[in-house]
């Protein structure tokens, strides 16, 4: 018989990205609103698709990182009350999830400057969790979940500063065997995140419709990684492998990598940042007059 399935969930609460994807002039506008009402019905499919299944939520929010669900926790103090027209596994997940994200919006409404999403630190605590369910300790029940997975929903840009900890992360989940969706809601496609998806065999799927977010991830995403082997789940065409620079932390297209640590620069350097090695005069000159001269600009017309 099939094992228990795990699924991690990031939700990403950017409250400026949010803003700007439920504007009207976006050719299909998505307000959080209808945006949890949609994730929520997926979280109960996930649920109901065996009751063995276990779930997990976490929020990715502005400077912080919090866990909205987990159905082997307890997050509230008191559980949703009884209701003869509803199942209750369903209520307490959408109860909990609604509950946590409004009090956690509130304490972000009080704040002058709105700090990056703390993707990262989200990502970080998913894998955490997924090691504890794993590996459990000699007073629990043996490990019986397989096929872990965690999925990505995404509406911020990348961060470059946080290139180094995302890989840390994705290095992290080859290794515990985690599968990593992505789907990108709103704004640009993010190059870091298709690389996790890439690299953990998940899926990374942009949203061209909005308004059939429900039908994404459920299409996409509810099946566990022991089934995508017979069915068709649809996956980038291409990838972006660019990386970001260890010294400015931007995005590169050619880069100097060091021969000792790997670490990466846009422009050669005399002395590795990272591990202090010294490079000859003749490897600096040489790389420098291998650069490709940046192309002309053209003065803007007034």
């Amino acid at each position: 018989m099939e094992n228990a399935s795990h699924l991690s969930v990031i939700v990403d609460l950017s409250p400026t990205q949010w803003h700007l994807s439920a504007q009207a002039t976006n050719p299909y506008p998505l307000s959080i609103e209808t945006f949890l009402s949609q994730l929520l019905a997926f979280l109960n499919a996930h649920i109901a698709s065996k009751h063995e299944n276990t779930l997990a939520v976490f929020g990715a929010l502005p400077g912080k990182s919090v866990m909205l669900y987990s159905s082997t926790e307890t997050l509230v103090d008191d559980d949703p009350p009884l209701d003869a027209n509803s199942y209750q596994p369903f209520k307490i997940v959408d109860t909990t999830v609604l509950q946590r994200i409004a009090n956690e919006l509130d304490v972000i409404g009080e704040l002058e400057e709105e700090p990056p999403c703390a993707l990262v630190g989200a990502f970080t605590k998913a894998l955490c969790y997924i090691n504890r369910i794993l590996r459990p300790s000699a007073a629990d029940d043996p490990a019986t979940v397989s096929d872990p997975r965690i999925l990505i929903l995404s509406v911020s840009p990348d961060l470059s500063s946080s290139y180094i900890p995302i890989m840390n992360s994705i290095f992290s989940a080859q290794k515990l065997k985690v599968t990593i969706d992505v789907c990108k809601i709103y704004g640009p496609d993010t190059v870091f995140l298709q690389q996790a998806a890439h690299l953990t065999n998940g899926s990374y799927i942009y949203l061209e419709r909005r308004d059939a977010l429900l039908q994404y991830l459920i299409m996409s995403f509810l099946s566990p990684p022991s089934i995508r082997k017979v069915i068709a789940v649809p996956k980038q065409d291409q990838i972006d492998f660019r990386a970001a620079c260890f010294c400015h932390k931007n995005i590169v297209d050619i880069g100097f990598v060091c021969s000792v640590c790997l670490s990466i620069f846009c422009q050669p350097v005399p002395v590795c940042s990272t591990c202090r090695t010294k490079f000859p005069i003749k490897t600096l000159q040489r790389l420098s007059a291998a650069r490709p001269t940046p192309p002309p600009t053209t003065p803007r017309s007034s």
